[in-house]
């Protein structure tokens, strides 16, 4: 499998949940979300994509985790620059995410 930088995998090694940065000559170089630096390369048959749930666990935004309105509202934001734009993100996460995120229910 590719990995592309920025996608979210586990270390199936470890169970470490990390960050693609790039693919270079048959490695995988991630790093990892839990301190500041630190990252390694792994063979790709070493990871797996996260789930949506290891992602969420982890405090991932829910653009990042599969809300389809949450990413649709994000790639108008970054075409917008801000603004309005940013505005209804936020709003919509807050809203929609924020209670859960934070273990209440809405």
């Amino acid at each position: 499998m590719t990995y592309r930088a920025g996608s979210y995998v586990v270390d199936v090694r470890s169970g470490r949940l990390a960050q693609v940065a790039e693919a270079v000559d048959g490695l995988v170089h991630v790093r990892n979300l839990d301190s500041a630096g630190e990252s390694w390369a792994a063979p790709p048959d070493a990871l797996r994509l996260a789930t949506r749930e290891e992602r969420q666990a982890a405090g991932l935004r829910p653009y990042q985790t599969g809300c389809d309105e949450c990413a649709a509202l994000e790639t108008v934001r970054r075409v917008a620059g801000g603004g309005d734009a940013t505005a209804a993100a936020y709003t919509h996460w807050i809203v929609a995410h924020a209670a859960s995120a934070m273990g209440r229910s809405n």
